[in-house]
């Protein structure tokens, strides 16, 4: 008989699939936050521009508005293990790249570039197969659980991966091997890692997608999601409180010319939003959203908002983290009931595709974030671009929150709940007609 503790607060980990599964994302996660790190730093000493760190957001983020509709027919068309496993090879390639760069002291940034391109690449098609895969790893009666652990090992990787990257970049080495070198050389192994763990899983979703292909089966996604009111409120709320509010391109500026702090203050500055989101995501795994995610969601977007103004304005440290820790705290509520809607609302068959119009949408708020923050801190400073996101983060929670009523008054996730919501709103337009 199953330890019922187990079966209320860890659900999930009762499937072994999804016990190897997040094992192999915490490794992959880890050594790709701490080969971002060394690239940001990188990037900056050879560049001392902000624009150039927003460029790199912005060649991460192409390959995405490039590749959608593709990736998404790709994860419904094919056994979404084997996609992960072709992607997961090119970034493999892709880290041996950058360590070779690193290793004969390269001293321009456009070949970094051209690399951060194909691992974009690589994302735009391992996101949407990745996501549309946890379902088949767990019950359905466990989904929402697994989403929360699976935000949970997320952000533990991206404490440890920033803070370990910070840690690696200042060991006392000598000769090629140091600095960035040895961090590529740790995310190597992790991509190794992770292949191992994800060649070894049970689960084979096989085609989900009997159509041919046409310009109907690939455009399904778009629709669905434009149809589906409260899909498209989430994930545009997410869109634009993140393009606007993200701070993460400019943290070795704050680092390095506000903070004072160096490549590991760098590490504790990218660590601190993760530590926030651990806090609330355990919490989330033993306490679940039970009702009014919809209202819950928008408080957590303003709150975001406000932290990030908070940030932009400090010039101490401690004051920083703490500004910090309330942004992926804030955030981490919200990614829960995000991807919850994202996976309930969907049909299976449809999950790849959907989901990478999501990826689109959540790359537009990370890494076209990124590029939006370099660009204003060339125009107005860093702490200025910082300052007048989190106030435009804190608009669009409120605009948002008149234009989607229905994503408002959400209530329970679950598929029944949702459907619920969405039918009344459409049956609410067909009245006002």
């Amino acid at each position: 008989m199953p330890d019922r503790s187990l079966s209320s607060g860890a659900a999930a980990f009762l499937s072994r699939d999804f016990r190897r599964y997040q094992l192999a994302r915490v490794l992959v996660i880890i050594g790709a936050e701490a080969q971002t790190l060394a690239v940001a730093w990188l990037v900056y000493q050879i560049t001392h521009s902000a624009l150039y760190l927003g460029y790199s957001g912005l060649v991460l983020f192409l390959p995405g508005l490039f590749f959608m509709l593709p990736a998404g027919h790709t994860a419904d068309r094919f056994d979404r293990r084997h996609v992960i496993l072709v992607c997961y090879t090119l970034q493999t390639c892709c880290t041996t790249a950058l360590f070779l760069f690193a290793w004969h002291g390269l001293h321009a940034v456009w070949p970094i570039f051209s690399i951060l391109f194909l691992i974009g690449s690589g994302r735009a098609f391992s996101g949407p197969a990745s996501s549309a895969l946890i379902p088949h790893l767990v019950p359905q009666e466990h989904f929402v659980n697994a989403v929360t652990w699976g935000a949970t090992a997320f952000q533990i990787a991206n404490i440890v991966g920033p803070s370990l990257g910070g840690i690696l970049y200042t060991l006392p080495l000598q000769g090629h091997i140091a600095g960035a070198g040895i961090v590529f050389l740790f995310t190597l192994a992790t991509l190794i890692a992770f292949l191992l763990l994800i060649f070894s899983l049970h689960v084979r979703p096989g085609r989900m997608e009997q159509r041919a292909v046409s310009t109907e089966v690939i455009l399904a996604g778009i629709r669905y999601v434009w149809q589906t009111q409260i899909l498209l409120g989430s994930i545009s709320l997410d869109l634009f409180a993140v393009l606007l509010g993200g701070a993460v391109a400019l943290m070795p500026i704050f680092a390095q010319e506000i903070l004072h702090t160096g490549p590991r203050g760098l590490g504790l500055l990218r660590a601190a939003p993760a530590i926030g989101a651990l806090v609330i995501s355990m919490w989330l795994t033993w306490r679940p959203i039970q009702r009014r995610a919809g209202a819950q969601m928008f408080f957590c977007v303003g709150i975001f908002g406000a932290a990030t103004v908070i940030f932009g304005l400090s010039g101490n440290l401690l004051l920083s983290l703490l500004a910090l820790f309330l942004v992926g705290a804030s955030d981490m509520v919200s990614v829960v009931i995000r991807s919850s809607i994202l996976q309930l609302a969907t049909p299976p068959e449809m999950r790849g595709r959907v989901s990478a119009v999501y990826s689109l949408f959540i790359g537009a708020s990370n890494e076209l974030g990124e590029f939006e923050s370099g660009l204003t801190a060339s125009w107005w400073g860093a702490v200025r671009a910082v300052i007048y996101g989190g106030i435009g983060s804190l608009a669009v929670t409120g605009v948002w929150a008149i234009l989607f009523p229905n994503l408002r008054r959400a209530d329970q996730l679950t598929p029944e709940a949702l459907l619920q919501v969405e039918t009344e709103q459409s049956a609410q337009e067909v009245r006002q007609l």
